[in-house]
């Protein structure tokens, strides 16, 4: 099991991969920066990596970490986005579900803004 953190700002934030190939490549190209854009109660950002989909879900859970394929874009979902109906995270369309972060961290997500630099790297 490879575990990554998610550094944003001051917040770090811990999370595991599955074992999957979206999830070996994300971790094979790391570290990996940019600069945050929310979408409801998620944190996406681009990342230089064409991922193919890979079993993509239309509903994901509270604190996946997915690759969306469209927008190469790496994703931390915390909570509803605008797509969502009642009970379920529903990101803009299917994503390749890759890990999942640490839950404790879910309320300082929320004060995350735009433009805010990320950065993932490996874990030790």
């Amino acid at each position: 099991m490879k575990k990554i953190k998610i550094v944003i700002d001051k917040l770090v934030v811990p999370a595991v991969l599955n074992d999957t190939k979206t999830a070996a490549a994300i971790y094979a190209a790391l570290p990996l920066q940019g600069k945050t854009n929310t979408w409801g109660e998620e944190i996406y950002f681009t990342i230089p990596l064409k991922c193919p989909e890979e079993d993509p879900k239309p509903v994901v859970k509270l604190g996946d970490l997915a690759y969306w394929t469209p927008g190469t874009a790496f994703c931390i979902f915390f909570g509803l986005t605008p797509s969502s109906c009642k009970g379920e995270i529903r990101p803009a369309s299917p994503v390749n579900v890759f890990g999942k972060i640490e839950l404790e961290e879910i309320e300082a997500l929320r004060k995350i803004k735009d433009g805010v630099k990320i950065s993932v790297l490996k874990a030790e």
